[in-house]
């Protein structure tokens, strides 16, 4: 691990004296527990300004809510203890399933509501008439500690997501560049390519919940719409990128060499890309792309082929133009300049994949871990039992979107063990020599200053929040020293015995790691696939390669570290591709005439069946050859037609072919269609 850097520094001294801030005011105000307002800064301490007000109100938010239903349902069960259990499970599972549902930062408002209410509600089950009084101070001692916190990273030194943003598109479109020149040179099918292009479409998740912060931060608030168009051309290169491969490859696997002037282009766009600047010489590229296009009557497989790649080229330099503009406009704050090439409807939305069974799965298992915790508490009497149940639904909920939370829980359980032994220092050893709040604020800078540096490191972010927060909460400041060893004791072996049976019950019910919900994903490809094909669902262009670009987002990590064959040959933009063709045959199919409508049909039926095989069996059989006869069949059907349906439709059967035959020999037709362009496919 490296030494913090001078940033690292200088975030942990401005969140240090932020939360000495927070608690020096509610010290002042006699608020009953300061420290709350003194963990709360932690809690959302960001090094970007705009991330720290949004993670704040969120915050806010979410703790007002759970103090709400901590003072609405304590009165009414406190005397059932049992019915009281389940509400408190099921509020917290069920607001822990719509956060996963909500794959941004707001997700966290329906966590923390979650988890807020057995934090708040059970330590008062023995006073329920005090509940108003204790959620009430809660919800100001934390609100406090957001608004110095906002307040702070604003005025002091504040660092803006603008930088950032910036730094993370440059990063991007380099990889972009990267990934796109391998792929003029004709080296798209290199292992570490098909890595890193699958790399890029999880790194899209990451500038999304940057962008969902944009209108939290003043100096971004203008460039909201503008990060946004970005991201749709973001999302349309890729399976651009994937389709010019695919020509190419087409090209190149023929008895023919690339004409010259096609291989020369391909060079001077890939020189371009990767110089990432440059935009008007997208016109220079669109002229040369035109005279490049085979005439009319060039309509053998070869010549369609040269012409769809030549159609996807186009697009790219369209898509990679706008990136260049929208990206000068974000880093500028500036939306003056040239025109975008693409309209909205182009792009893709932002539609996302949720794997509803498994999200249910994990909330039911953190209900299952609250009733049993509560029930151990009820039938045994323990007086700390209310900490004991808190830290189970606390620490079962902060990890349970995650594939394999066994070991985060247990990286938990050692820091927690950590903090208490820090705790007991500075409890019984330190703070009874402490006589005024100057000498308090410098015993405990040296733990808090070194822990925030580990803060900005994303592998560090969490458990670094969960220590300075557990350290700052078991240390209990107030306004008088009073220390107490045996309920210290019994408060902390209460917590770390909530990490332990959470991460005890984790084992026993999640013992697999990523591969199933991996193996998940890939089905509900399938299953879309299947339904598309077989007319069971319509569905929009748009829509589709949203999620399905969501969806391959959400396998990318997952593959990463499964050791299953079988999983990592799926190629996820060939079927990005094969469902924008079939979405596109779909449409085209009722404006052909009845012979063409007849064989597109029975291509449809056929690529429906085999995935619904691939469905039935869990595994990706191959594509029989009756359905590439089939395809070949339609292709002649509808060759050489003028029609506008009838040659889009061609396009998209060349398509579907590619897709799913990428080494089939070309068709032998004395006419084919002329192709049509399409966004992606």
């Amino acid at each position: 691990m490296t030494l913090p850097s001078w940033q690292d520094w200088l975030f942990s001294i401005k969140a240090f004296t932020t939360s000495m801030l927070a608690l020096y005011i509610a010290l002042s105000f006699d608020l009953p527990r300061p420290y709350w307002a003194m963990a709360a800064v932690y809690v959302v301490a960001n090094p970007l300004a705009g991330a720290t007000s949004s993670k704040g109100l969120y915050r806010a938010l979410g703790t007002l809510i759970g103090a709400s239903a901590s003072v609405l349902f304590l009165p009414m069960f406190v005397n059932s203890p049992l019915l009281l259990s389940m509400v408190v499970a099921l509020w917290t599972g069920g607001l822990l399933y719509l956060s996963m549902l909500d794959r941004t930062p707001r997700s966290y408002v329906f966590m923390l509501a979650g988890y807020s209410l057995p934090l708040i509600a059970l330590p008062a089950v023995d006073a329920p008439q005090t509940i108003f009084d204790i959620a009430s101070a809660r919800s100001q001692e934390i609100i406090l500690g957001i608004v110095c916190a906002s307040v702070v990273a604003q005025l002091l030194f504040p660092i803006g997501l603008s930088s950032l943003l910036s730094s993370r598109i440059s990063n991007w479109l380099g990889d972009a560049a990267a990934w796109a020149g391998e792929i003029l040179r004709g080296e798209g099918a290199l292992a570490v390519t098909l890595q890193a292009r699958q790399k890029l479409a999880s790194d899209i998740s990451g500038l999304d919940i940057l962008i969902s912060q944009l209108g939290y931060d003043a100096h971004t608030r203008g460039v909201t719409r503008q990060a946004g168009q970005l991201r749709g051309r973001l999302m349309l290169l890729l399976p651009l990128l994937s389709s010019l491969d695919d020509r190419i490859h087409g090209l190149k696997s023929q008895d023919r060499a690339i004409h010259e002037e096609f291989f020369i282009l391909l060079g001077d766009v890939g020189t371009w890309l990767q110089a990432v600047d440059g935009p008007d010489r997208a016109v220079l590229f669109r002229s040369r792309i035109a005279d490049l296009r085979p005439p009319a009557q060039a309509v053998d497989w070869d010549s369609l082929i040269l012409d769809s790649a030549l159609a996807r080229l186009r697009e790219i330099v369209d898509a990679w133009h706008d990136c260049l503009v929208l990206k000068k406009q974000i880093a500028t704050g500036d939306s003056r300049g040239e025109r975008l090439a693409f309209r909205r409807r182009r792009t893709f939305s932002r539609t996302r994949h949720h794997d509803y069974g498994m999200l249910f799965f994990y909330a039911g298992s953190v209900i299952l871990a609250v009733l049993a915790a509560s029930a151990l508490w009820i039938y045994s009497g323990w007086a700390e039992g209310a900490g004991f149940v808190l830290m189970v639904a606390v620490g079962s909920s902060f990890f349970a979107a995650a594939d394999r939370p066994a070991p985060l829980l247990l990286s938990m359980f050692v820091w927690c063990t950590v903090s208490l032994a820090v705790t007991a220092l500075y409890q019984f050893a330190i703070l009874p020599m402490v006589q005024s709040f100057p000498l308090l604020v410098l015993v405990l800078a040296p733990p808090f200053l070194v822990l925030g540096t580990l803060i900005p490191r994303p592998q560090l972010s969490m458990l670094a929040m969960l220590l300075t927060v557990n350290t700052a909460s078991f240390i209990a400041l107030s306004d008088r020293f009073s220390a107490d060893f045996v309920s210290f004791a019994g408060g902390g072996l209460a917590a770390l015995a909530g990490v332990g049976f959470a991460l005890v019950w984790t084992l026993m019910v999640r013992p697999f790691g990523g591969e199933i919900a991996a193996q998940r994903l890939v089905h509900a490809g399938w299953s879309d696939l299947a339904q598309l094909a077989a007319g069971d669902r319509v569905e929009d262009q748009r829509r589709l390669a949203g999620r399905m670009l969501d969806r391959l987002g959400q396998l990318v990590p997952r593959l990463a570290g499964t050791e299953n064959k079988a999983l990592s040959t799926i190629d996820g933009y060939a079927e990005i591709r094969l469902g924008l063709n079939i979405v596109e045959l779909q449409r085209m199919r009722n404006r052909l005439t009845p012979d063409e409508r007849r064989e597109v049909g029975t291509v449809l039926s056929a690529v429906a069946e085999l995935f619904k095989e691939r469905l039935r069996l869990g595994a990706a059989v191959t594509a029989p050859p009756r359905l590439l006869a089939r395809i070949d069949r339609a292709l002649a059907t509808v060759a050489g037609r003028q029609a506008t349906p009838a040659r889009r439709s061609a396009d998209a059967l060349v398509g579907v072919r590619r897709a799913l035959y990428r080494n089939a020999a070309p068709p032998i037709y004395s006419t084919m269609p002329e192709p049509m362009l399409l966004v992606a496919e």
